[in-house]
């Protein structure tokens, strides 16, 4: 059985796959954790068993293991989880065994995020032709793959979370509220909480619809735009944009990886 974990700037992603199974892309279980780089293996650990023991796994079933990572100082911590407590060595996204095998057509190839790159295999794998990704984390990025599954470069932007950050926490009187859609459908806001949320919300979606159609005017070619990250499907009812919504892309790129490990 395969564990595979996403290691992002605001959380960790846990997922289990049965790759020998049919369907064995598909998840089986899925836990979040917040991202602490002073985290220790033996607090993972411990987590971990009592989230396994809950779903009656074993951890000697788990025999594999793949970490993505955008979060360099965490990855130590991960690593000796999965040496001290399941006798594995990881494999790391983008090395070794684990290479993405796919064209980088950037400046800096190397500076390429993990979890982009494994987002890009998953989906030129699920649809064909040309596509761009829209991923919903700590940041928004969106990214272009052609038709080849080549990755073309792509944007980045701050995330939804982060911008309302930077609007409370840079004004005196401003309050804190929740990302959801607004209640009405008028973007004439009679109160400051609406008015922000109406800011934040419509502004993210115009942001989405004006980027993916810059991009897809120049890519030049139909490319349908895949959605992913946890607010994709908060999003996605609100905006006509996205040909589907993928919220395991990352988790499904890294069982892509490890099932081809498997076959080396």
């Amino acid at each position: 059985m395969l564990l595979a974990i996403d290691l992002g700037n605001t959380n960790v992603v846990f997922a289990l796959f049965d790759l020998d199974a049919p369907g064995g892309r598909a998840v089986r279980a899925r836990w979040r954790i917040a991202t602490d780089p002073r985290r220790t293996g033996d607090e993972y650990a411990v987590w971990l068993s009592q989230l396994l023991a809950l779903e009656g796994i074993a951890r000697e079933a788990i025999d594999q293991i793949i970490v993505a990572t955008v979060v360099p100082r965490a990855l130590h911590n991960i690593e000796v989880l999965a040496d001290k407590y399941f006798g594995v060595t990881p494999l790391i996204a983008g090395e070794g065994a684990a290479e993405f095998e796919m064209d980088i057509d950037v400046d800096q190839p190397k500076s390429l995020g993990a979890d982009r790159a494994v987002n890009a295999i998953a989906a030129h794998a699920r649809f064909p032709g040309d596509l761009i990704i829209v991923d919903f984390g700590t940041a928004t990025t969106y990214d272009a793959i052609d038709f080849n599954g080549a990755y073309k470069g792509g944007i980045i932007a701050p995330g939804i979370n982060l911008s309302l950050d930077a609007l409370v926490g840079n004004t005196a009187k401003l309050p804190h509220i929740a990302i959801e859609a607004p209640k009405s459908a008028s973007v004439i806001g009679t109160n400051t909480e609406d008015q922000m949320l109406i800011g934040v919300f419509w502004g993210y979606v115009a942001m989405m619809e004006g980027l993916s159609a810059r991009m897809r005017q120049e890519i030049g070619r139909p490319a349908k735009v895949i959605a992913t990250g946890g607010l994709a499907v908060l999003f996605d009812q609100h905006t006509s944009i996205f040909d589907a919504v993928e919220p395991d892309l990352t988790l499904e790129g890294l069982a892509i990886l490890a099932s081809r490990a498997r076959g080396k």
